[in-house]
């Protein structure tokens, strides 16, 4: 093999596992070289409102005053996740987020804040209604050499053309605090627009990668390990035919880069794969030219099926009500589209606060045929094609839960998160006041979640349970800790962090559990 570069440690991936895998092999004195196939930094980590961490028991949180333990933490994951993942790994994870925290704060660059926000699983035990949930602090862009045009989004750019802002917020403030960081470190070295081709393999170890840059391909050989963490494969159809994965690519709110091939490599050398079926869920609110994108903070409507029945709880976490309209056989499976009944009281845009992505002109959705309105509920039955008996019982039957206060049917407001975007109020809002409107979902997803399986070190593993030398895996491209659910918000970017720091504390060799 001719070799065009040499490093210690490649990292193929800029989302949240990648650029902490990278700064931690630099920071340790490696020399680092850091692979992007986009012509941006930061992957799917970049376009997360928050850029949030579940990270039990951090110092951010103890600051704060917060008397978690991580005996309880590890009670609720354990109780949530189940046998979806190993035991060892659940613990690694839960455990490793403090230590982090503490790595991180102790250079400048890092800043973080309490940012309250509930466990997905309000009634598990050991569950917090506020959270073990930090954020990073917003970073002037102009902090960066480049004024942060090298970080991905944010969605109002990439959809809109709306203008980025002067600061970084969310997942491209955390993406460009660890940039920023490593515009220091002379031993390592980002680059954009160049994708992994497959991996190369010496006698049994993983000694480099092949990767092309404006079609030309370049071997780089890496004498201390290559980690893997360039995010699931959402974006590409036929992969996602292959194993199962609901929903479509359209659909996805995964970066564009997100083929694949970091899966496809590890596979080709005998990496084992696990839950490549599964991906984050979310319901997503349907835009003219028929793409569905994730949206959250409903403030009102319920959900119905093909036939008009309400099948779920319409303020449940996104992943358990994304999940609900998979499983639902009264969902179009052809398109997973349902609707979203409300009434006038807001007007006739929905009931959502949080989008995520830019709304275009109300006439546009109107005009698409996704946003319907009538004056009686029959009426607006015939309009979405369902029974106009079923609509108006089932409105009704809401109605009676909503003077009630409580949900008879699917529990909605029973937990905290349910309650988390109405000041703590039921979330339970009467459908009474016509004229009556429709808005058309479908479903929608954060990127899918199998991938490749690892140790507690983020070692690839292959299917004896053998570690593949020289291959380690993090965030989107590894095999989830959290199995087929979603226990809290920061939990795919934490469990990114976490991993991608412990893989290159083991190339280093400075790995300390004690």
């Amino acid at each position: 093999m001719q070799w065009s570069d040499e490093c210690d440690v490649l990292v193929v991936g800029s989302g949240a596992g990648g650029v902490t895998g990278a700064y931690t092999a630099a920071r340790e004195g490696l020399d680092v070289i850091l692979v992007e196939a986009t012509d941006r930094f930061g992957g799917t980590t970049a376009y997360s409102g928050g850029g949030g961490m579940w990270f039990p028991c951090n110092a951010v949180l103890r600051r704060a005053g917060d008397e978690d333990t991580v005996d309880d933490a590890l009670t609720y994951f354990r109780a949530v996740v189940g046998d979806g993942s190993p035991p060892e790994m659940q613990e690694a994870f839960v455990r490793g987020g403090a230590p982090l925290i503490d790595y991180l704060e102790a250079d400048e660059h890092f800043v973080f804040q309490v940012l309250p926000w509930p466990d997905y699983f309000g009634l598990a035990p050991e569950a917090r209604a506020g959270g073990r949930h930090i954020v990073p602090r917003p970073l002037r862009a102009a902090k960066l050499a480049d004024g942060g045009e090298s970080v991905r989004g944010p969605l109002g750019r990439e959809w809109a053309d709306e203008p980025a802002g002067d600061h970084l917020v969310g997942g491209r403030a955390l993406v460009g605090r660890f940039l920023w960081a490593m515009e220091d470190m002379a031993n390592a070295h980002l680059r954009l627009g160049t994708a992994l081709e497959e991996l190369v393999v010496t006698d049994g170890v993983v000694t480099g990668a092949v990767v092309s840059d404006g079609g030309d391909r370049r071997a780089i050989r890496a004498r201390r390990g290559i980690l893997l963490a360039a995010g699931g494969f959402e974006q590409n159809q036929q992969l996602r035919d292959a194993y199962g994965v609901p929903g479509s690519a359209r659909d996805t709110m995964g970066s564009w880069g997100n083929l694949g091939k970091a899966h496809r490599a590890g596979i080709e050398v005998g990496a084992d794969t696990r839950l490549m079926d599964q991906a984050w869920w979310s319901p997503g609110l349907t835009h003219p030219g028929g793409r569905s994108a994730f949206a959250l903070w409903f403030t009102g409507g319920i959900f119905v099926d093909g036939a008009g029945n309400r099948f779920t709880n319409e303020s449940a976490p996104y992943d358990r009500l994304g999940r609900d309209v998979i499983a639902h056989d009264g969902v179009d499976a052809s398109d997973a589209r349902f609707w979203m009944i409300y009434d006038d009281r807001e007007g006739l845009v929905p009931p959502v606060k949080a989008p995520n992505v830019p709304l275009a002109a109300t006439e546009e959705y109107t005009a698409a045929g996704l946003w319907r309105t009538a004056d009686t509920l029959e009426e607006l039955a015939g309009l979405i094609g369902v029974p106009a008996a079923n609509l108006v019982a089932t409105v009704h039957r809401f109605n009676d839960f909503a003077a009630a206060g409580v949900d008879g049917d699917f529990g909605r407001g029973d937990e905290p998160y349910d309650r988390s975007f109405s000041g703590g109020r039921s979330p339970l809002v009467p459908i009474e006041k016509g004229p009556f409107h429709a808005a058309a979902f479908g479903i929608s997803d954060l990127g899918t979640k199998g991938g490749l399986v690892t140790d507690t070190s983020a070692r690839v593993l292959d299917s004896a349970g053998a570690v593949i030398p020289g291959l380690y895996a993090a965030g989107n491209t590894m095999a989830p800790v959290s199995g087929t659910t979603y226990p809290g918000g920061g939990n795919p970017i934490g469990a990114g962090m976490v991993f991608g720091h412990l893989a290159a504390l083991d190339m280093a060799g400075t790995r300390n559990d004690g």
